[in-house]
């Protein structure tokens, strides 16, 4: 008998794959999560601390059992896995998503007395953890199914809107949308101001960043010294590096008059986008002259025997074999800079960051998620959306 006939023939089901072991162990935590953690909190008013509450109690047995119901879906279907059982389990997952805002009006209907005026509804430990893995499961089925980073995007948007409505329409008493109608204004003028610096930090880095590569690329010896630089300046912590702006830029600010009419000051702006420039140029160096250096000798030499000149291989052939790549690296510097703009709410650029802050220096948790969710809803979609874009212009992409 040979060393093949003795070895363990794994078990095959019915269509010839094995039990998706990850989604099958996201709907037992899920499960789990559900059942021992609170769902939901209910206060009477801002100051006082909320009361969990099971999922039973916030959503009724029937609606506590639909989602389990749901629950167990995602096992039975992960078990033998398909196209069409990864297709519907896609349906399951969105139909979960999509359903966490009614849960949440069932929630409020049960719990919130009418004459509780001040009564707000908080999303408890459960829920978010609900919603974590079911943002998981949409990554793995996304792989399963061979989907395009834009398919989560165009999801994640129509159930988007799903609880856009539900909060607008019935969730009145939700903490979180008490602290958006308190603030509205505030709140839009902070989303502008933080989509602000983050394009004009992107578009600055992107311009240096190309010519640097380009530098790079035609002196040798410019290569290490300018890595060496920026390696270093990512070391130096966002908050720290707003300080050390602080001084020079006052100074700057006092002895140029010119500057100080520009509006060059110690605090604010200034230093914000100087900051997140800094922060935002290794990225994208780095893949710009990766990208740049991969492109194949061979068709740069055809490109040169059909008698094209150096700055037409660049545009025509160099720089459109090179963009999937390029693009990118302006995905993660653009991730990134949403990110630490938050941060420059500190020294008084303003943005998003400054819902964060007031929210813990108010142990207000959800005048933090106020400014917290809308960063990470830019993120989510930014990263899809020119990770897409990448995809579909790389060879053989999804056009």
């Amino acid at each position: 008998m040979s060393l093949r006939d003795a070895l363990p023939t794994p078990r095959i089901h019915r269509d010839g794959l094995n039990p998706n072991a990850v989604l099958i162990s996201l709907s037992i935590v899920m499960l789990a999560a559900f059942w021992t953690l609170d769902m939901v909190s209910m206060a009477p008013n801002r100051i006082v601390l909320g009361t969990g509450y099971s999922a039973p109690a916030a959503f009724g047995w029937p609606g506590a059992l639909l989602a389990t119901l749901l629950f167990c879906a995602i096992s039975f279907l992960a078990w033998q896995p398909s196209q069409r059982h990864y297709q519907a389990l896609l349906a399951v997952v969105v139909m979960l998503m999509a359903l966490m805002p009614f849960g949440l009006i069932v929630s409020s209907f049960l719990l919130i007395e009418p004459e509780l005026a001040q009564a707000r509804l908080g999303l408890g430990a459960g829920y978010w953890v609900t919603l974590f893995i079911l943002l998981l499961c949409l990554v793995e089925l996304r792989l399963r199914l061979n989907l395009t980073r834009l398919w989560p995007t165009l999801l994640l948007s129509g159930i988007a809107l799903v609880w856009w409505l539900c909060a607008t329409l019935w969730l009145d008493s939700l903490a979180l949308v008490q602290e958006f109608k308190a603030r509205d204004q505030l709140f839009i003028r902070a989303v502008g101001q933080h989509m602000t610096l983050v394009g004009i930090a992107v578009s600055v880095s992107i311009v240096l960043g190309l010519a640097l590569a380009l530098l790079m690329r035609r002196y040798a010896r410019l290569q290490k010294v300018a890595f060496t630089v920026l390696n270093f300046l990512q070391t130096i912590p966002s908050i720290a590096l707003f300080g050390l702006l602080l001084a020079p830029l006052a100074w700057l600010a006092v002895n140029v008059p010119f500057l100080a009419k520009l509006g060059v000051s110690g605090i604010g702006t200034t230093p914000a986008l100087i900051a997140l420039i800094a922060y935002s140029l290794l990225p994208m160096v780095r893949n710009t002259y990766t990208a740049l250096e991969e492109v194949s000798p061979v068709t740069l030499e055809a490109a040169k025997g059909m008698g094209m000149r150096a700055s037409q291989r660049f545009w025509q052939v160099r720089l459109p074999l090179a963009l999937p790549v390029l693009l990118e690296g302006v995905r993660i510097t653009t991730v990134q800079a949403i990110g630490l703009t938050a941060v420059a709410a500190l020294i008084g650029a303003g943005g998003l960051g400054t819902f964060i802050f007031q929210g813990l220096g108010q142990a207000a948790m959800d005048m933090v998620l106020l400014g917290a969710l809308p960063i990470l809803m830019l993120a989510l979609v930014v990263d899809a959306g020119l990770g897409a874009l990448a995809e579909a212009l790389s060879p053989g992409g999804t056009r």
